[in-house]
């Protein structure tokens, strides 16, 4: 398949687990343009099962751990054939799918650092048809990097404003920034938690798996002891390349704090929604603090209150969704796992080591080759 008119899929599904978010990206020049996207939910059953295993909040054994990567790979199959269907295209065009997976744990310190996402990709490639290139973040590790971020680098070549410093932030479930300096240069690492902690609270006391425009935490008051607390936490101090996710910023670490029952529900909720700021902000303040403007992507862009106070720490800067410059928020992380799948096929590096940490420019990926044409036939799970 000549790559110029290849199409790639690019997947993932983010700390918090909203969704499976597919894009359908081509490259022109190497440079990405989505073509359609699916955002793809999960079941509640088995949402509600991995985030209690990523927070550490259940045990699992050996048998559960296989049926558990296999059930999540027939879901990432579900959704890239579901895009694939409502948008008419043909297996034949897609050259490769690159799939992130869900991440159920992610250690990238300590004497043996690992990371560990779930979903089968040789589910994928057999019910799809199509290569399946997955497993990106632990060829970093084993160089000695983080494994994350390894959005920066298409950050670089979508955002970059030559002679300026820009910041990009992400707001999913865990918040990360990339820098994108005025001399060229690229730093990014994840500041902390985002959504995951708001979403966790939110369903815990109001049922709703997330805070719409952020009203939940609009209606509350912030409580500084509790907030001085969680500030407290010793990651917030690690200098970069550093990151971190579910399995460190859970709800029952903020159960660790003392003060949390004295707090109303409401008042805990805006207190989260201020860590994410007040965290985000200070390492903006530190890392980058020349940057004009900081644009925001992920799912929270669309909580109001959010990106208010956000605006308001971070000024005289100006804070906006990406979305101005006209790359989707939504999607954009999808969209990268199309380009790492991309250059996993073209033997080209997917990370960027002053991120990372990384001893060098590594390949990232394993491909999971689709049976031969004509072997089996395309079906569907059922899973919605």
């Amino acid at each position: 398949m000549d790559d110029a008119s290849a199409l790639y899929l690019g997947m993932i599904s983010g700390t918090s687990a909203d969704s499976i978010d597919v894009a359908l990206v081509s490259f022109n020049d190497g440079l990405p343009q989505v073509k359609a996207t699916h955002a793809h939910p999960w079941p509640s059953a088995l949402r509600d099962r991995m985030l209690a295993l990523a927070q550490g909040e259940a045990a699992l054994d050996l048998d559960a751990y296989g049926r558990l990567d296999v059930e999540i790979g027939h879901c990432f199959a579900d959704a890239a054939l579901q895009l694939l269907e409502h948008s008419g295209t043909p297996t034949s065009s897609v050259r490769a799918i690159g799939s992130h997976g869900q991440t159920l744990r992610h250690r990238p310190t300590g004497e043996y650092p690992f990371t560990l996402q779930l979903g089968d990709p040789t589910v994928m490639a057999e019910r799809c048809h199509i290569d399946v290139v997955a497993d990106f973040r632990r060829a970093d590790i084993a160089a000695g990097g983080q494994g994350a971020p390894l959005l920066p680098a298409l950050h670089a070549m979508l955002l970059a404003r030559p002679g300026h410093t820009r910041v990009i932030l992400n707001l999913g479930g865990i918040a990360n920034i990339t820098v994108l300096a005025a001399d060229g240069s690229v730093l990014g690492f994840d500041t902390g938690p985002a959504n995951g902690l708001l979403d966790a609270w939110c369903l815990r006391h109001r049922g709703e798996s997330f805070d719409r425009e952020g009203a939940f935490a609009a209606s509350g008051q912030v409580d500084q002891s509790l907030l001085d607390a969680m500030l407290a936490d010793s990651y917030f101090a690690l200098p970069p390349p550093k990151s971190t996710g579910r399995e460190h910023f859970h709800l029952n670490w903020l159960a660790t704090h003392p003060r949390l029952a004295a707090v109303s529900v409401a008042d805990v909720q805006a207190t989260l929604l201020e860590l994410t700021a007040r965290s985000v902000a200070a390492a903006i303040d530190e890392q980058a603090p020349t940057a004009e403007d900081v644009l925001a992507c992920g799912g929270g862009t669309h909580n109001g209150a959010m990106m208010r106070r956000l605006g308001e720490l971070l000024a005289p800067r100006t804070v906006c969704s990406i979305a101005e410059f006209g790359v989707d928020p939504d999607f954009i992380e999808a969209s990268a796992f199309a380009w790492l799948a991309r250059q996993r096929l073209l033997g080209l590096p997917g990370n960027l080591p002053a991120v990372t940490g990384a001893k060098g420019p590594r390949v990232l990926g394993a491909i999971y080759s689709a049976p031969a044409s004509g072997s089996s036939t395309r079906v569907f799970s059922g899973a919605n």
